[in-house]
C-alpha cells in the first residue's frame, strides 16, 4: 500500500518507519527542510531504541522516503496519516493549527477514496473539523479515521510492531477494510483490533493517558501519607498491585510524571470538559498533585540542609523524564535543578542520552555535566536521582563514597533498598519509605542532627 505520513516528529517517524518495515511504501513528509535532509542521510534527531535501525534499513530498501513536498506525498497515497504536533495553548487546550494546515494541503491534492487517518492526539470533534476542512477544498470522495497512538517513549517501536490493542474510529466499511489491511501484519498475535465511532476513539486516547496519570498521582499521595504514618509505599504497592482488579502497572511512587503526553493530554481533556460544561475535578487534582510532587526532592533537601544552599554542590543522575529517551519535556529534573540553583547551589549532572538536549535546549551552561555518573560526584554534598536509568541501579559504592563530600542520597525513584544503603554508611531519603542514615538515627535518639561533619571526614 502507498502510505504517506505528514509530520516527522516522534509519532510520525515511528509510524512511518514501522509501516515501511511491514511492507508498505511509505512517504514521510515535513516542511522542515533541515530535518528532511538529515533523515534522508539516515540520521534521526530523537533517541528511541531501534528506530535508527528501522529508518536506515527501510531507506536502503526503498520502502521509506522523506520529502518536503507534502502535496506530492498526498497525491500518491492510498492512506494518509496526520501525525503533526498539537502543543498546548495558554489555556491548556490543544493547538490544532498544524492539524488544520495539514488538512488544507490534503484537500488540495487528495486522490479519490483515500483514507485520512488522524494519528495526532486531538480533542473530540477534531476529525470532523478535518473532514470539513478537506471538503471545503475538494469534491473528491475520501474517508476519515481516528487511530490514536499508544506509544511509550523508550519502547515505541515495540509498541507499534506488537501492539496490545489497535483502536480505530470509523464511519464506513471501506475505512474499516483499509485499516485492517494496514495493521494486519502487526496484530497476528490476536491482540484486539477495536473498532468504534470516531468520537469514542478520540476520547479513548485522552482517557487512557488520564487514567495512567491518575494512578501515578494517587500513589505519590499515598507515599506522602506512608512517610507520615511509618508505612512503606513499596510494600503497599505490592499489596494492592497483586489485586487483579488493580494490577501492578503505574503504581510506582516517584517525583511525578513528565514528558510530552501526560501533562499536555490532561490539560487538554480538562479544557474540553470545560467547553462542554463538565468539571473534571479528579483530573484537576491529578494535575495539581503532580505539580507538587515535582518538588518533593527539593522539600527533602531543604528539610535536611535548610533553604540556603549557598556553597553546596549536588549531583544529578538522570535528566530525561524517564529512561530510554532523551525527552526532557516537563521532566522533574528541571524543577529540581532550577530550585537548587535558585537556592545558591551548584549542580553537576549526567544522563546517558539526554546531555546534548539539556545543553542545547533546557539547562545550557547553567550547570556542569559529568562524562559519566561518577564524575558528577566529586565534592558533592548530595546525590539526587531523578531518572531510573538501568546503569545507575548497581553503582560501585566504594567509588561513590570516596568521591562525595557527604554521603547523602535523595532517591526520587526508589531504586535502592533503604537498609542496604544504611549498611553502606549512607544517609538515604526516598519516596514513601523509611529515611535511614546516621543523621536520621541521631534525630530519633534526640541527638543533634544538624551537623553533617561525620559524613565529610572519610569521603574525599
Amino acid at each position: 500500500m502507498e502510505v504517506t505520513v505528514i509530520g516527522t516528529g516522534y509519532v510520525g517517524l515511528v509510524v512511518g518507519s514501522c509501516l515501511a518495515e511491514g511492507g508498505n511504501r511509505v512517504t514521510c513528509a515535513d516542511i522542515d527542510a533541515d530535518k528532511i535532509a538529515q533523515l534522508n542521510s539516515g540520521e534521526i534527531s530523537i533517541y528511541e531504541p531501534g528506530l535508527d535501525r528501522l529508518v536506515s534499513h527501510n531507506l536502503s530498501s526503498g520502502r521509506l522516503r522523506f520529502t518536503t513536498d507534502v502535496g506530492e506525498g498526498v497525491r500518491t497515497a492510498d492512506a494518509i496519516f496526520i501525525a503533526v504536533g498539537t502543543p498546548p495553548g495558554e489555556d491548556g487546550s490543544a493547538n490544532l493549527s498544524f492539524v488544520l494546515e495539514a488538512a488544507r494541503t490534503i484537500g488540495d491534492h487528495i486522490r479519490p477514496n483515500t483514507v485520512v487517518i488522524m494519528k495526532s492526539t486531538v480533542p473530540v470533534g477534531t476529525s470532523e473539523l478535518v473532514r470539513s476542512e478537506i471538503a471545503l477544498r475538494t469534491e473528491t470522495p475520501f474517508y476519515i479515521c481516528s487511530n490514536p497512538e499508544f506509544l511509550k517513549e523508550g519502547d515505541a517501536v515495540g509498541d507499534f510492531m506488537y501492539p496490545d490493542r489497535v483502536v480505530c474510529g470509523v464511519d464506513a466499511d471501506e475505512t474499516r477494510s483499509r485499516m485492517e489491511e494496514i495493521y494486519e501484519p502487526f496484530v497476528r498475535s490476536g491482540n484486539p483490533f477495536i473498532f468504534m465511532d470516531i468520537s469514542s476513539a478520540e476520547m479513548t486516547k485522552y482517557a487512557a493517558n488520564s487514567m495512567l496519570a491518575t494512578r501515578i498521582s494517587f500513589m505519590n499521595q499515598i507515599a506522602e501519607l506512608c512517610e507520615k504514618t511509618g508505612a512503606d509505599v513499596e510494600m503497599v504497592r505490592r499489596g494492592i498491585g497483586s489485586d487483579k482488579r488493580i494490577g501492578p502497572s503505574f503504581l510506582y511512587a516517584g517525583t511525578g510524571y513528565g514528558g510530552s503526553c501526560f501533562p499536555k493530554d490532561i490539560q487538554a481533556l480538562i479544557q474540553t470538559a470545560d467547553d462542554f460544561g463538565v468539571d473534571l475535578k479528579v483530573l484537576r487534582a491529578v494535575h495539581e498533585s503532580n505539580d507538587r510532587q515535582k518538588t518533593v526532592l527539593i522539600r527533602k533537601i531543604r528539610s535536611r540542609f535548610g533553604d540556603d544552599l549557598s556553597g553546596m554542590r549536588f549531583s544529578i543522575w538522570g535528566l530525561a523524564f524517564k529512561p530510554e529517551t532523551d525527552d526532557m519535556r516537563a521532566a522533574p529534573s528541571l524543577t529540581v535543578v532550577k530550585a537548587l540553583l535558585e537556592a545558591g547551589a551548584t549542580v553537576c549532572a549526567h544522563d546517558p542520552v539526554a546531555m546534548s538536549v539539556a545543553r542545547e535546549f533546557y539547562l545550557k551552561d547553567t550547570i556542569d555535566y559529568g562524562e559519566d555518573e561518577y564524575e558528577t560526584l566529586t565534592g558533592s554534598d548530595g546525590l539526587v536521582i531523578t531518572t531510573e536509568w538501568l546503569q545507575n541501579r548497581r553503582p560501585d559504592w566504594s567509588v561513590v563514597s570516596k568521591r562525595m563530600a557527604q554521603r547523602i542520597i535523595f532517591d526520587g525513584r526508589n531504586i535502592f533498598d533503604p537498609m542496604r544503603m544504611e549498611s553502606l554508611g549512607f544517609e538515604y531519603y526516598s519516596i514513601g519509605r523509611h529515611q535511614v542514615g546516621s543523621t536520621v538515627q541521631q534525630a530519633r535518639s534526640g541527638a543533634d542532627a544538624g551537623s553533617s561533619d561525620s559524613f565529610k571526614s572519610d569521603n574525599g
